[in-house]
């Protein structure tokens, strides 16, 4: 078996902003795993938030072992952008090898397409109004916060967008006291959710405060370990696989999440329809989805998902699975 990784940047279609900074393109890694002559793709996107960098992974794929399997590579690598990429290579392996897609192996239906959030990038009030305006057609929109003066922002996008449903996203940028300034408000202008508003790690408030409105752990839930740290804080996971280090520890996640009465959403790092397209299977049936990767970008795989009216759709088998 062999395995290989290569770096790929894609341009973003427009400065990207968030809380912690912004971006003008998407630096990704991608894996190719050949045994027997069948050839596998998987894609990570290191994320600087969880101490990875582009080299820091690359080190870590480049120093397993000549022979595993997608069980053994669980015990490998930790969960991460390196075990992702790995991990989702495999699957696609697997499928070809066998001759199936990804969702007969793991004995589902084909999956159906799924309205997917649009991202509005972190700015000024005017300018999040304009991006909201612009994508007021959309079902659903994801907006980036997470500062002290927020209302302005959330006010403006629900004058550009009076119809769409919101969700809302502080990226750890809040603290008790602005969450719960906001928390009324958030009801008032129609969202229908909030991400991560506290830092993980200084969270707990989440469990002595009212929550108004369902509350959703990012940062502070990556695999099935986070989940008993999350009890009275959140009322739903997001699943990403650059978090769980692949589908194998996803689907799981998705299961016993779900089985501790959390919602689920599940979500992306910012990289192409390669990354996305496991998480297509992932988010069947899940309260939220945001895979929206693709959409932010000037520039994607050679076949990329495809996105319409209905969603976001499972991936061609020249793509992935």
């Amino acid at each position: 078996m062999k395995v290989s990784v290569c770096k790929d940047v894609f341009q973003l279609a427009q400065v990207f902003t968030i809380s912690r900074g912004s971006r003008t393109e998407a630096q990704v890694l991608t894996v190719e795993v050949e045994r027997d002559g069948v050839t596998g793709f998987g894609e990570c996107v290191p994320y600087a938030r969880y101490d990875e960098t582009l080299d820091s992974v690359i080190a870590e794929i480049e120093g397993l072992p000549d022979q595993f399997d997608r069980v053994a590579l669980q015990g490998l690598l930790p969960a991460g952008a390196a075990r992702n990429a790995v991990d989702c290579a495999l699957w696609d392996l697997e499928a070809k090898a066998a001759g199936k897609r990804v969702w007969e192996l793991i004995g589902e239906p084909k999956p159906q397409p799924e309205i997917t959030a649009y991202t509005l990038s972190l700015d000024t009030p005017d300018k999040m109004q304009t991006q909201a305006a612009e994508n007021a057609h959309r079902p659903l929109l994801k907006i980036k916060l997470g500062t002290p003066d927020d209302m302005a922002r959330l006010e403006a996008v629900r004058r550009g967008a009076p119809d769409a449903r919101i969700i809302v996203d502080a990226n750890e940028g809040w603290d008790a006291d602005v969450y719960s300034d906001l928390a009324p408000h958030l009801l008032r202008l129609g969202v229908q959710m909030v991400e991560q508003p506290m830092p993980a790690g200084a969270d707990d408030m989440l469990g002595e405060i009212e929550r108004p409105l369902p509350v959703c752990a990012d940062e502070s839930c990556h695999d099935r370990a986070s989940l008993p740290a999350l009890k009275g804080k959140y009322d739903m996971v997001n699943i990403k696989l650059d978090k769980t280090g692949g589908l194998t520890e996803a689907l799981a996640l998705k299961q016993e999440a779900a089985a501790q009465g959390y919602q689920i959403m599940v979500g992306c790092m910012v990289g192409s329809s390669l990354a996305m397209a496991p998480a297509t299977i992932l988010a069947q049936g899940v309260a939220f989805t945001d895979l929206d990767g693709p959409l932010l970008l000037a520039e994607d795989r050679d076949e990329p998902l495809n996105f319409d009216q209905d969603g976001v759709h499972p991936p061609a088998a020249t793509l992935w699975g």
